[in-house]
């Protein structure tokens, strides 16, 4: 069993952040010990694991409950229903990833104009991209 300080620095998180957790209902208000504190088992860790991995994989707030809800409820519909928002993710994804490579492509023609302009030594680099617009 783990105080609020201690869960924070394992799992890298801010005191606030588990706090907003347990007001939004994230996770579940948590056990206090006889001096008022909450107190954090293990399956409180692993969710708050689960939350924290998902965030980093881009995932918002409100999939991560939707996804935590059908969790709990663990029927077989639900594999189908997190797969399915999982798929809608990826393709989520993977728009952004397009997005992303078609603004390299536009940028790399730039970067490769002012590198013709450093090495002619004309200290117009934001000139000669604007003008080839």
């Amino acid at each position: 069993m783990l105080q609020v300080r201690e869960v924070s620095k394992r799992m890298g998180l801010n005191p606030q952040t588990l706090y907003f957790y347990e007001r939004i209902g994230l996770v579940p208000s948590p056990n206090r010990n006889e001096s008022g504190y909450r107190i954090y088992g293990e399956q409180d860790l692993e969710r708050l694991a689960f939350i924290t991995r998902a965030k980093s994989l881009g995932l918002t707030l409100d999939e991560i409950a939707d996804i935590l809800a059908l969790k709990e409820r663990s029927s077989e519909s639900c594999c189908v229903v997190v797969r399915d928002r999982l798929q809608a993710k990826i393709e989520q994804l993977e728009a952004t990833i397009q997005q992303l490579q078609d603004l390299r492509r536009e940028l790399l023609p730039l970067v490769e104009q002012c590198d013709r302009g450093i090495a002619t030594s004309q200290e117009q680099c934001g000139k000669c991209w604007m003008d080839s617009k």
